[in-house]
């Protein structure tokens, strides 16, 4: 029996889980290590961090928005909050030490292949957060990781729903 959610970023707690078959969890299976054909849609969250007037991106290095810089982050590991997937993320991505803080703008990402199967089914949450500590450095699955100004975003290929959200919740960007 789920609870009732109690406002702004809050957690559904299942009472009983039994009987969910392997397919409607969010595990990733040998065969689809990159994320690749799930069984169902996969929780990610990601983190707006700034400083100094500049925003932290990451160039991914994996589908879906491989060669594109984005908001870092990744997939909500069984028992994490948002935040404290947030915060594990973008310490693996980045190097860098973030507060996560409340959840500022959510979007699909859903990419099907030739014969029309879903490849990538994300379900993506964007939290604000405050920059602790740390040099930028990339690691994990992004190719690269900098602090963008708001007049260099436009010389990246970044991703239209980092554009988006950047322009929309911050005025950031053209």
């Amino acid at each position: 029996m789920a609870k009732a959610p109690n406002g702004p970023g809050f957690r559904v707690l299942l009472d009983d889980v039994k009987g969910i078959p392997d397919q409607m969890t969010c595990e990733r299976s040998k065969q689809d290590i990159n994320g690749a054909y799930p069984g169902a849609p996969r929780v990610a969250v990601g983190a707006v961090v700034f400083k100094e007037s500049k925003v932290l991106l990451v160039l991914r290095s994996k589908p879906p928005a491989e060669n594109q810089w984005s908001i870092p982050g990744g997939c909500v590991e069984l028992g994490e909050t948002l935040q404290e997937a947030a915060e594990r993320e973008i310490l693996e991505e980045t190097g860098i030490f973030i507060r996560a803080g409340e959840p500022v703008y959510t979007f699909d990402v859903i990419e099907r292949d030739d014969s029309g199967r879903i490849r990538f089914h994300y379900v993506i949450i964007d939290l604000a957060a405050d920059y602790i500590s740390g040099e930028v450095k990339a690691g994990d699955d992004a190719a690269d990781a900098s602090w963008v100004s708001s007049k260099d975003i436009n010389t990246r290929k970044v991703s239209a729903a980092t554009r988006k959200l950047l322009k929309e919740c911050y005025g950031f960007g053209a």
